[in-house]
C-alpha cells in the first residue's frame, strides 16, 4: 500500500515539474523561426523594391534636403494612360516616375514624397518612400513604379488610396529627394473615373 502510494505521488511530480518546465521557457531568445518572423514583419513595413509591402499615408512629408545643385529631373510622371518605355506598349495605370541624372557623379539615396488631391471632396493623402536600390547614373534616365509589384524599379503603392477608390480627378503633387542634389518635383493627373484601368 505505502509502496502504490509513493510511486503515485513520484509521478505526480514528475508531470508538475515537466508542466512548471513547458511553461516557463522563455520566448525572448529568438530561434531561427523567430527570426525570420520577425525579418519579414520589418520587409512588410519598409519599401523595398520588388518586395511585398504596405504603405500607409503620412500626416506630414519628412524630406530634409537643403542641396542646391539641380542636376535631379523628373522628366516624366504619369497615373494614367501608362507607357513602358522600353517596350513602348501600354500597361496598367500606376504611379509611374522618370527620373534623370543631369549631373557627372551618380547619384543615390532617394527618396520620395506623393500627395494625392481629390479636387471634388478634397481629400489628400500624402505617401513617403526610401527608394532602396535605386543609382542613377550620370546623363542617365530611369524609371520608377509604384505598383506593388516585383523586380528592380518597383516599389509597393496603397491599393486603398483615394487614387484607386476614388472616381473624381485625383492630381498628384511629386518630390523626389537624392543625396547631393536639389529636389525635384513633378505633378501627374487622373481624371474622373477609377486609376485602375489597363489600357
Amino acid at each position: 500500500m505505502n509502496h502504490t502510494k509513493l510511486t503515485t505521488a513520484a509521478v505526480a511530480v514528475l508531470l508538475t515539474a515537466a508542466a512548471l518546465t513547458g511553461c516557463t521557457a522563455s520566448p525572448t531568445s529568438p530561434g531561427p523561426g523567430n527570426a525570420t518572423a520577425s525579418a519579414s514583419t520589418a520587409r512588410a513595413a519598409g519599401s523595398t523594391a520588388g518586395g511585398a509591402s504596405v504603405v500607409l499615408p503620412v500626416t506630414a512629408n519628412p524630406i530634409v534636403n537643403t542641396a542646391t545643385a539641380a542636376t535631379l529631373q523628373i522628366t516624366n510622371a504619369a497615373v494614367q494612360d501608362n507607357v513602358d518605355p522600353a517596350t513602348k506598349k501600354a500597361i496598367g495605370d500606376r504611379l509611374e516616375i522618370t527620373l534623370k541624372n543631369t549631373g557627372t557623379q551618380p547619384l543615390s539615396g532617394f527618396e520620395v514624397y506623393y500627395e494625392m488631391h481629390d479636387v471634388t471632396s478634397g481629400t489628400k493623402e500624402g505617401y513617403y518612400q526610401k527608394l532602396d536600390g535605386v543609382t542613377v547614373a550620370a546623363g542617365a534616365e530611369q524609371t520608377i513604379y509604384f505598383d506593388g509589384e516585383t523586380g528592380p524599379g518597383h516599389y509597393p503603392e496603397n491599393k486603398f488610396s483615394v487614387y484607386r477608390s476614388s472616381t473624381n480627378q485625383v492630381d498628384f503633387a511629386i518630390q523626389v529627394s537624392a543625396t547631393g542634389a536639389k529636389i525635384a518635383t513633378g505633378t501627374a493627373t487622373k481624371s474622373v473615373g477609377t486609376g485602375e484601368k489597363s489600357d
